[in-house]
């Protein structure tokens, strides 16, 4: 039986993408850029803030690390009072939490939104969850893929690897368990298609949160 849980929060715990391209849009319309339909940012998201607003400008403008940063400014300022306007746990996602951590199984969150955001998403949408640790962007931590934040976590809960998985819906996420050496679960539910899963090598694949269990309680199937 896994012993912790770690999930990626974006496409996999919470549909954020309406918020998030509400706040790019917001900070687009007010640097005088052309804004994006909310279907385009699936896309964008995956590499911390930084790359989501470099993705959505045009390529001239993204080279210019002033104009990166007025929008890094713009964006947050919204964000950080819109971000759960729109935002909503997947379909099934607080059973599940609730679940697990009812079994004994501890739980937590890597995420490469920075840290403000998400403690506040985490803690307004899953307010009764005890979770071991809720770790976001920030500045002397290395973004996903790099496993520095699987590591982090797994001191906290002092939890081996082996006892430990790792529940994303990107390629990015899958990476991040392989470099971490932990077992993965992808997603499809999320922001990124099942080849890019595959393509990052998920050791298992799943459509419904439920379809969690038994992989806790049995580990991945061979």
């Amino acid at each position: 039986m896994k012993k912790l849980a770690i999930f990626d929060l974006d496409g996999t715990l919470l549909n954020t993408i309406k918020d998030l391209g509400d706040a790019v849009n917001y900070a687009l319309d007010r640097n005088g850029f052309h804004t994006h339909s909310v279907a385009s940012y699936p896309y964008f998201v995956g590499n911390g803030v930084r790359r989501l607003i470099e993705r959505s400008l045009p390529e001239d403008a993204r080279k210019s690390s002033t104009t990166v940063n007025t929008m890094l400014k713009d964006f947050k300022q919204f964000y950080n009072e819109h971000n759960t306007d729109r935002t909503e746990p997947y379909d099934g996602i607080p059973e599940l939490l609730q679940q697990l951590q009812d079994n004994g199984v501890q739980l937590a969150v890597a995420s490469n939104k920075y840290q403000q955001a998400t403690l506040k998403i985490i803690n307004t949408f899953f307010p009764n969850i005890d979770w071991v640790a809720i770790v976001g962007q920030q500045e002397d931590i290395p973004i996903k893929p790099d496993p520095s934040i699987i590591f982090m976590i797994l001191a906290q809960a002092r939890i081996s690897k082996q006892d430990t998985i790792y529940i994303g819906d990107s390629g990015i996420d899958m990476e991040t368990a392989r470099r971490a050496c932990i077992d993965s679960v992808g997603v499809t539910w999320g922001f990124r298609p099942v080849k890019e899963l595959k393509e990052y090598h998920a050791n298992v694949i799943i459509n419904r949160p439920q379809d969690i269990l038994p992989i806790i309680e049995n580990g991945i199937p061979l």
